[in-house]
């Protein structure tokens, strides 16, 4: 059995003992993976314009030097690819059509494809703004696994008009390769036995969570394939990885016992990344960036009810090379004003004003629960935080409703604040309209 034949039938459906596949014991774990996401978002909301046609999502597409984030099929088939500098794609695909991005419009298709989803389970953990796994083991009264991926599928792509690939399988690791063996739009069923067949011919650097330091690592031991790291010495793994040597041997053989966390459950982190349309070095620009950043991460923060003892930024340079720096926090916070102002002492201690970067990022991290937090607070602060508080409330309230972009401070108007009375959205600066977020 080769391709999709293990998994369906001649006539494209599935097979009538499916339920074979999977036993009434043991989890059923689905990946919901969206094909060339922000691409296809824009395809659906402009089909006239974008339907079938080869596209990229890219931060300045007029300076021809912003980096592709993401393109269609379309494009693919034409030797376009992530990561490429839009200059570079248009001399290999002149008519590709390159789109700047609108994370606004990513973000409520996001939260609308989830939604369905988790209309089958409570048990959805996102693992990005474009996919996520969901755990139906307990999800029987819609039917086999099949069925219910079929369901999704054919849901998110009447409903929003977006293509998804689905991996059906018993654990997470290998419900997260499963999506991947059937782009665009496939559904793939990824059984323990099926690991040998499947997988063990493929290298190693194919196998998720391995990057391509360890797989350059592990090929110096003579380790190329996943089917060779499966039957390797877990001793000699542990010496050369550490604790990391038995998860490696482990994932190989299809072996991964990590639960889906629902949204529900305490992060350990929040993050948010934006690369930049052009290499900035001033001062303002990156003021505003953090600005931009921090309002992001602490309305995430609150919406987990969280506060955050720890904050670290991230520092890309036009080269490429990547500088985290991070501190504990005096206070744990949920304001932006405080995240931002830490995020620009970070900035300045370590890198400096005249130094060009290319991204730039905020992570909080320590979190802990709102009611666990014994926030200190001078006297003006605890006059003036109910007040505070509630605008932040209110603020927030008016985001849920109307959009990320109902509400902005005036640091992230740039130096033209009456940008507000010509588009009331906000988004004529370049900030707003030039941010990138990284892709896994």
């Amino acid at each position: 059995m080769k391709g999709r034949e293990f998994m369906m039938s001649s006539d494209g459906n599935p097979p009538a003992n499916v339920d074979r596949y999977y036993p009434t014991a043991g989890r059923v774990i689905l990946h919901v993976d969206m094909n060339a996401f922000y691409c296809s978002v824009h395809e659906a909301e402009e089909p006239d314009l974008y339907k079938g046609k080869a596209t990229a999502v890219a931060g300045s597409s007029e300076l021809r030097k912003g980096v592709i984030v993401t393109c269609s099929y379309a494009a693919r088939n034409r030797g376009i690819s992530t990561g490429m500098v839009v200059h570079q794609a248009m001399k290999k695909c002149p008519d590709l059509i390159v789109i700047r991005p609108d994370f606004h419009l990513y973000r409520k298709y996001s939260r609308e494809f989830m939604q369905i989803a988790y209309s089958y389970t409570p048990q959805l953990e996102a693992t990005s703004i474009d996919e996520c796994y969901l755990d139906i083991t307990g999800s029987r009264q819609f039917g086999n696994p099949m069925e219910i991926a079929e369901s999704i599928q054919r849901r998110i792509k009447d409903e929003l008009g977006l293509p998804c690939s689905i991996g059906i399988a018993p654990n997470k690791l290998l419900a997260k390769m499963a999506s991947d063996l059937k782009k665009p739009n496939g559904i793939s069923i990824l059984r323990m036995r099926d690991v040998p067949r499947i997988l063990w011919h493929r290298p190693c650097n194919e196998m998720f969570g391995i990057g391509k330091k360890t797989a350059e690592k592990l090929k110096k031991l003579g380790i190329e394939t996943i089917g060779q790291l499966a039957k390797s010495d877990e001793n000699m793994l542990t010496e050369l990885f550490g604790v990391n040597g038995a998860w490696l041997k482990n994932s190989a053989n299809g072996i991964n016992h990590s639960a889906v966390h629902a949204e529900r459950e305490a992060n350990k982190s929040i993050g948010h990344t934006t690369t930049l349309p052009a290499d900035v070095s001033d001062m303002n620009e990156i003021h505003r960036v953090f600005l931009n950043i921090s309002d992001q991460v602490a309305r995430r923060l609150r919406k987990h009810e969280m506060f955050s003892q720890g904050i670290q930024i991230t520092i890309r340079t036009p080269d490429m090379k990547t500088i985290t720096r991070s501190r504990l926090m005096e206070v744990p916070t949920e304001d932006a004003t405080v995240i931002y102002r830490e995020a620009c002492k970070l900035f300045e201690k370590h890198w400096g004003s005249g130094k060009p970067v290319r991204m730039l990022g905020v992570t909080l991290q320590n979190l802990i629960p709102r009611e666990e937090s014994a926030v200190q607070m001078d006297l003006f602060e605890y006059e003036q935080k109910p007040k505070k508080d509630n605008l932040i409330r209110i603020m927030d309230q008016l985001r849920d409703k109307f959009g990320e972009n109902a509400v902005v401070t005036a640091g992230m108007l740039g130096d033209d604040p009456s940008v507000l009375l010509r588009n009331h959205k906000v988004r004529g600066t370049s900030l707003q309209k030039d941010n990138l977020q990284s892709l896994d």
